[in-house]
């Protein structure tokens, strides 16, 4: 029916990728989130990396900011902040398309609870 606008067939392949840069607005929140914990000194803070078990692990910054974009959206689960990682626009561009599992995000919690209050506050 042509009385009615239609999408773009999800099959078909694109020459020029969209950019994630370009879902993002100059005003949008998470461009405060990125600066702010970009400008953030984590380790005299009181921030610690992940375990060196044979994996590198995701650096301190991107748990951070995919923390703070959390209380900011009063998304409280890491199972929750791990399945919007991996479908949300902005936290795609936040994290890098970083999508770190629950169990990641949680030990990143339960390790860093006094360093996480000391940035809220």
């Amino acid at each position: 029916m042509k009385r009615f606008i239609e999408g773009i067939d999800r099959e078909q392949g694109l020459l020029f990728p969209d950019h994630l840069e370009d879902f993002v607005g100059e005003d949008n929140l998470v461009r405060a989130v990125d600066a702010f914990v970009d400008a953030l000194d984590l380790l005299g803070i009181g921030f610690v990396g992940a375990a060196n078990t044979g994996r590198p692990g995701y650096h301190p910054s991107v748990l951070l900011k995919l923390y703070v974009y959390g209380y900011l959206h009063r998304i409280h689960s890491s199972r929750r902040l791990e399945l919007e990682a991996g479908r949300n626009v902005e936290l795609m561009w936040l994290t890098g398309r970083l999508a770190p599992d629950f169990k990641t995000i949680a030990d990143f919690r339960r390790d860093n609870g006094k360093a996480i209050k000391k940035v809220c506050s």
